[in-house]
């Protein structure tokens, strides 16, 4: 602790210590660091195939999911087949080098998938990838 000279002991310490206080703020900030993902992926549960030569997760503009039951997300939020396509022309629009990446549940009909890659692609987005999971390996 600072001290000052010929400071008594027995005086109180009237200088605020911060150290403690920005410490137990960083623990918080790992903490919902660590959790953020977890809870992002329990929003909305899609069982994705897996690949031996799948990639980490592509950084990405729209990220669109088809879940088992056929519901579409975009960014999060469900939309419909219009919307989808509404909004893909919105983001072509402000950027034409607009990436996206499209999920679906294992149990969902490939002809599906193509469709939403149709739907994509005809509204202008030129790059996009499938997303899998990593299959273990032994």
């Amino acid at each position: 602790m600072a001290g000052s000279v010929g400071s008594n002991d027995e005086e109180a310490v009237s200088a605020i210590n911060i150290t403690p206080f920005v410490d137990v703020v960083l623990v918080l900030l790992i903490i919902l660091m660590v959790t953020s993902s977890q809870i992002a992926k329990s929003a909305f549960e899609v069982e994705l195939p897996q690949a031996a030569a799948a990639n980490e997760s592509v950084e990405s503009t729209l990220n669109i999911l088809i879940g088992k039951d056929g519901k579409l997300m975009m960014d999060g939020v469900q939309v419909s087949e219009r919307l989808l396509e509404t909004k893909v022309k919105n983001h072509v629009l402000d950027n034409s080098k607009v990436q996206a990446v499209i999920g679906a549940d294992k149990g969902v009909d490939y002809g599906e998938v193509v469709r939403i890659i149709d739907i994509v692609k005809g509204n202008g987005v030129k790059s996009f990838a499938l997303n899998v999971e990593r299959k273990a390996t032994r």
